[in-house]
């Protein structure tokens, strides 16, 4: 029997089917082109710098930095790197105080080599500022007219360079304190954390900010975050709103007290006190000799007050080595005698309870590492001054032959430069055996020099934003990618994402306490 045959046509596709299968098919074009955008947004941009120029005009001497940084995240902490340093040849620009002509030229060279690493189509986009500290202050004090004709140099030749002058000033001791503050700070990542770095500092209790200490050649300053409220001194109270947070900040600087100044005082003091043409001290090596031009000795504000006359116009010093001695010489130049507030550190100077780690930098740093105590692990106060003593034992013409590269002027002054730091941090600011190791003797963070004009600088240009920036904690490549994620991972990383927001105020809000 003849099997019966099937006729019939073949079903049609729907044209819900085949809306479906489009939809699919786009789907996974969709899906394939969001990885490939993430992909490429991973590859390097091309690079967008922008550059600024600061020079510390200090007392003993100026450098320029050339700073760097990415143009697209200039409001993020810790993304502007020093990428130049030049020291200038001779003094400070207040060791001009004769030959005013020449504080501008002496800084011709290193502008010269701040042009060699800047590109040049951004040579005129580049801001330069001068900021000179306490040689420059004390020059002021003891004269104004000479101080204006060296910053009127110094401002000619910046204006002659390429670059968008912005201005040369004297700082005050208050600004150079609280801007080293903010450099410090800034480089290690203090003043803003966000995702998981901020939740791990939470869990952590480390302190939040680290205090200052700085030393130049003309004066010192101290600076950290104090939550004594009220302020017993408000004039020494600075008020910061940075990154959506407030600090309350203690700042002090001492004139007079950097190390060149306050050895000038305790030579101008042990002279008055013996009256005699020759000297034997303590804070030098056995076996050196110096002689000091009277006049010299007396000529700025730090030791010109109660100058006496004397039968003589020069003194001849002749190195004793004797650490213990020259502690005891130091210390008179401390008045620790009247307090008006609850705490001082001398001079009758507010100082409340020292809190925190402190960043030790600058003067403090270039003679601890000279003297091999600037180890990760810092050394317990009774380690550091038994070093000090031992190099101020040695005799000079020891020293001198161990360290033969050094400027003898520089070398002949470590021992009192030692005992003085010491001096300074344990008799001035109450540092003891407890706390000493809460301070870390810094020359650079990272490729940075520690110091105040990094701090200056982001302040100038804004850099440091009073409210915290609204920026996705990832790259936009990976926030592409993350948008092909299924559900339900997709949708609570863009949900995340999408609960950063926040006003963006690109300004430094500074404030002085009430007066």
């Amino acid at each position: 029997m003849e099997e019966p045959k099937v006729t019939g046509t073949k079903p049609k596709m729907s044209w819900t089917r085949k809306i479906l299968l489009i939809l699919g098919f786009l789907s996974t074009l969709a899906a394939i082109a969001l990885i490939t955008v993430a992909v490429t947004q991973n590859q390097p941009l091309p690079k967008n710098t922008k550059y600024g120029i600061v020079l510390d005009a200090g007392s003993s001497h100026t450098n320029l930095y050339v700073y760097e940084w990415p143009a697209e995240k200039e409001n993020d902490t810790g993304v502007v790197q020093q990428v130049e340093v030049c020291k200038v040849e001779g003094p400070g620009i207040s060791g001009y105080s004769r030959d005013t002509e020449n504080a501008g030229h002496s800084l011709v060279q290193c502008l010269r080599q701040a042009q060699g690493v800047i590109p040049s189509k951004q040579h005129q986009e580049t801001p330069v500022y001068l900021g000179a500290t306490a040689g420059m202050r004390l020059l002021s004090l003891e004269n104004k007219n000479a101080a204006d004709k060296v910053l009127s140099s110094v401002e000619k030749t910046l204006r002659s360079a390429p670059f968008n002058f912005q201005g040369a000033r004297i700082i005050s001791g208050q600004e150079e304190g609280a801007y080293g503050w903010i450099t410090i700070n800034y480089l290690l990542g203090n003043f803003k954390q966000s995702g998981w770095t901020k939740l791990l500092h939470s869990l952590k209790s480390v302190s939040e900010t680290s205090g200052a200490l700085d030393l130049g050649g003309a004066s010192t300053q101290i600076t950290f975050v104090s939550d004594e409220s009220p302020s017993e001194s408000p004039d020494n109270l600075l008020y910061f709103r940075l990154y959506g947070k407030d600090y309350r900040v203690y700042t002090h600087s001492f004139l007079c007290y950097g190390k060149d100044q306050a050895l000038q005082q305790k030579l101008a003091r042990d002279l008055q006190s013996t009256e005699s043409s020759s000297i034997l001290d303590p804070c030098f090596h056995q076996g050196y000799q110096r002689t000091i031009n009277i006049s010299d000795l007396f000529k700025n504000p730090c030791t010109s007050v109660g100058k006496k006359e004397f039968p003589f116009s020069q003194l001849y010093v002749m190195g004793e080595g004797n650490y213990e001695k020259c502690r005891r010489s130091i210390q008179n130049l401390f008045n620790k005698t009247s307090c008006p507030y609850s705490s001082c550190s001398f001079n009758g100077i507010y100082l409340p309870p020292l809190q925190g780690d402190f960043g030790a930098f600058s003067a403090f740093y270039f003679v601890m590492n000279f003297l091999n105590l600037t180890n990760d692990n810092p050394f317990a106060l009774d380690k550091v001054a038994s070093a000090v003593q031992s190099f101020c034992a040695r005799p000079w013409h020891e020293v001198k032959q161990a360290y033969h590269q050094i400027k003898e002027k520089y070398l002949s002054e470590y021992c009192f430069s030692g005992a003085y730091i010491l001096s300074l941090l344990e008799n001035g600011y109450e540092f003891n055996k407890e706390n000493w190791q809460r301070i870390h003797f810094l020359g650079k963070i990272g490729s940075s020099d520690a110091g105040w004009t990094l701090g200056y600088m982001l302040n100038l240009t804004n850099m440091i934003p009073a409210e915290e920036p609204a920026a996705p904690p990832l790259s936009h490549g990976s926030y592409v990618g993350l948008m092909a994620v299924p559900p339900p991972q997709g949708q609570v990383l863009k949900m995340l994402l999408a609960h950063r927001s926040g006003k963006n105020v690109a300004s430094l809000c500074s404030a002085h306490g009430p007066r």
